[in-house]
C-alpha cells in the first residue's frame, strides 16, 4: 500500500470521489479543494494517469508518493486521522 498525495487547479469538492474518481486504489479522501490523498497498491504512473483522466481537461495536476506521515493542519476534518491510520499501520513509531 502507497498513499499518494495529489494536487489540481480543480475544485475537488466539486467531484464525488467514489463516483467521478474511481481507479486503480482502495480510497482517494479529499482534503482540501485542490488537495487529496489516495492509498493504492498501484504504481505512481497509474495513479496519475487514472486521476488526470478523470479531472476535467487543462487543469494542472501533480501526484507523489507520501515516504512518512505528513504535518498538516486545517484539512477536512478526519483527514488527518486517515493518513494515521494508514501509516501507523505501516510503521509502529508513530
Amino acid at each position: 500500500m502507497t498513499v499518494y498525495v495529489a494536487w489540481t487547479s480543480a475544485d475537488l469538492h466539486e467531484l464525488d470521489p467514489a463516483t467521478d474518481l474511481a481507479g486503480p486504489w482502495r480510497e482517494v479522501v479529499v482534503a482540501a479543494g485542490g488537495l487529496a490523498f489516495v492509498d493504492s497498491d498501484d504504481t505512481l504512473s497509474a495513479v496519475y494517469h487514472e486521476l488526470k483522466w478523470a479531472l476535467p481537461d487543462g487543469v494542472a495536476l501533480t501526484v507523489a508518493p507520501v515516504a512518512d506521515l505528513p504535518k498538516a493542519k486545517g484539512l477536512a476534518p478526519g483527514i488527518n486521522s486517515w493518513l494515521r491510520a494508514r501509516f501507523r499501520a505501516d510503521d509502529p513509531r508513530h
